[in-house]
């Protein structure tokens, strides 16, 4: 029975499974999009979004290097720790959570896993600006509105390039 069981062993022992999320999030973190399999997206998920939150939850100065140790246990990687928190953590201090997005991208040939990307969702510039990021806002048109100008202008026109091709 699996009473109670939540986690995704991912066909690994204990050790191993940490070694792999702990890889794949320094990866995450140093590129901002990795393509993994759809398991192991779901699971690096779940490891990397709390680690994130750390990056947030700072009042003093204590506070801040104990996430750093906290941070750097799981990740055992001096580089990407400095990455999250100098880049990653003040780009989503304004998000409450959801700060990685996945995306299914089919299967492999090989062994027809499902594959997928996962990615922070503020350094993605193709889906537009993040909940983090101000900017201008945006104009609001009505489609209705956009519809009828633009079939006023044209019928306009016509009756006027009608009465020059008349007289001529």
């Amino acid at each position: 029975m699996r009473h109670g069981d939540k986690i995704n062993n991912l066909g690994r022992k204990k050790a191993h499974r940490e070694a792999l999320l702990s890889n794949m999030a320094s990866q995450l973190i140093t590129h901002k999009r990795i393509v993994t399999t759809l398991a192991k997206a779901k699971a690096l998920r779940t490891y990397i979004e709390p680690l994130v939150t750390k990056t947030k939850k700072a009042d003093s100065k204590e506070q801040i290097m104990h996430n750093h140790r906290i941070v750097f246990s799981y990740l055992q990687d001096k580089s990407a720790v400095k990455e999250l928190f100098t880049v990653v953590g003040p780009k989503v201090a304004t998000r409450p959570g959801g700060y990685t997005r996945i995306i299914k991208l089919g299967i492999r040939v090989g062994d027809n896993a499902e594959r997928a990307m996962i990615e922070f969702v503020d350094f993605n510039e193709i889906y537009g600006k993040g909940i983090g990021e101000t900017s201008a806002p945006a104009k609001k048109t009505r489609r209705s509105g956009a519809r009828k100008k633009a079939s006023e202008s044209p019928v306009a026109e016509t009756p006027a390039a009608e009465e020059s091709t008349a007289s001529e």
